[in-house]
């Protein structure tokens, strides 16, 4: 334990201490905007289909929107993209506030939650990227950047059990929108914050800039597959829970259940920086989709209320573990100058995942039951551990830039290019 948190205070270090808090703020709106847009369109307009068309609609754009806004980070730097998308995003937000509030038309409606999801500043990817940028410019050991990555999926699993959590408490207590006008002053003055904190300037890589578009290895898109049948996991165990709780008649305990599935994932990221080193990136991949399908088959037999607790907390623990995994493989394995743009692509990827599985998933439960649901989960699982196990490329992938990570890196030199502007360290294009 002592030795674990040593690693992670090498992290936060790398970092300093209030990055990880704006970071974690800033990517919270993320998680809150999604069921607070559902919420807030139900109880204005009345209709679940309309609210489930403006819900599709973020999901949509957040998807679509994500990887193009990695990929303009990894071009121009995290700075500029990060704040305009920020203000735009929490101005959007806003917006859907109003015209929902002002009973506007299922199109604008429409239109503003595509356009809020599209904007939102994928803080979460951006300030991985970041954080793993940092560790490998300071020479860090791989068991510190697996920390770093660690660390940030761990972040990202607290942000998707709170957001919806105060979402839940502020439509009981208030209004959605309540919810939503909160999610977007986080978004203005946090994501503003992790924009124009001093590490956005450090991990500015000119050569990006410059450099020409580097082609992405087939394992990739195969990563991306995985994180997206990953996504349809959480969506299928979503509506499956919600399907089996409100048989039970204790609908109420639908977002207890599912917290804590996620307070359990996020402990075990956290434990994943015990993993030895010598466990090879692809082992963790094919042991962690093996835990996915195995402790997702009980959910098929589960009846009572204490039951599906006892076997969605268990089931957490394979949760963590498989997306700091692929985090890890894709930072291995993609050119540095569209890392961000493939972490961006990974989460938009559970976003959409998610987003159909909850469609597909939801209609099977209510015409089959809850078993339905969650048999979508099994074969999801099954899916992924079928590509852990077949996917090449991975198998023997160390750790990008060798020479970068084991040399001392000299001091910055102006950029030849940009006057003022520092060159950063063993600038080479990396693919």
């Amino acid at each position: 334990m002592s030795g674990a948190l040593h690693t992670y205070r090498k992290v936060i270090a790398l970092t300093g201490p209030v990055l990880p808090v704006v970071s974690f703020l800033g990517r919270l709106p993320t998680a809150m905007c999604q069921l607070g847009s559902v919420l807030l369109v139900a109880e204005t307009s009345g209709s679940l289909a309309t609210a489930g068309l403006a819900g599709g609609a973020l999901a949509l754009g957040q998807t679509v929107g994500g990887p193009l806004l990695g990929r303009t980070a990894d071009r121009h730097g995290q700075r500029t993209v990060v704040l305009v998308a920020a203000l735009v995003n929490a101005v959007a937000v806003t917006a859907l506030v109003v015209a929902a509030l002002a009973h506007a038309g299922t199109g604008w409606l429409v239109l503003l939650g595509a356009l809020a999801g599209a904007s939102v500043p994928q803080v979460g990817p951006l300030a991985r990227t970041r954080t793993v940028a940092l560790a490998r410019r300071a020479g860090a050991d791989e068991r510190t950047v697996a920390a770093a990555l660690s660390f940030e999926g761990t972040l990202d699993e607290v942000s998707f059990v709170l957001g919806p959590a105060f979402v839940g408490l502020a439509a009981a207590l208030a209004h959605p929108a309540v919810a939503l006008l909160a999610a977007a002053w986080l978004l203005a003055v946090c994501g503003t914050g992790f924009a124009l904190h001093p590490t956005a300037g450090q991990v500015m890589a000119e050569e990006r800039v410059w450099a020409p578009r580097t082609r992405l290895p087939s394992a990739a898109y195969a990563l991306r597959v995985t994180m997206v049948l990953q996504g349809a996991m959480f969506g299928a165990s979503q509506a499956g829970i919600t399907a089996l709780t409100e048989r039970l008649g204790q609908p109420s305990q639908t977002g207890l259940v599912y917290a804590a599935m996620g307070v359990m994932s996020a402990a075990a990221g956290l434990a994943m920086v015990a993993v030895p080193e010598r466990l090879a990136l692809r082992a963790r991949w094919r042991i962690a989709t093996a835990a996915l399908v195995v402790l997702s088959v009980p959910l098929l037999f589960v009846g009572s209320l204490g039951t599906l607790y006892g076997v969605v907390v268990v089931l957490g623990v394979a949760y963590a573990p498989h997306l700091i995994t692929l985090f890890a493989l894709t930072e291995r394995i993609v050119p540095a100058a569209r890392l961000a743009e493939s972490m961006a692509f990974l989460t938009s990827g559970i976003v959409g995942g998610q987003a159909l599985a909850l469609a597909l998933s939801g209609r099977l439960a209510e015409e089959h039951g809850p078993g339905a649901a969650f048999a979508v989960m099994v074969v999801a699982g099954a899916l992924c551990a079928v590509l852990s196990w077949s996917v090449r490329g991975v198998a023997d992938a160390g750790p990008p830039h060798d020479t970068l990570a084991a040399q001392p890196q000299p001091q910055p030199q102006p950029h030849p290019l940009t006057p003022g502007v520092a060159a950063p360290p063993g600038s080479v294009p990396r693919g």
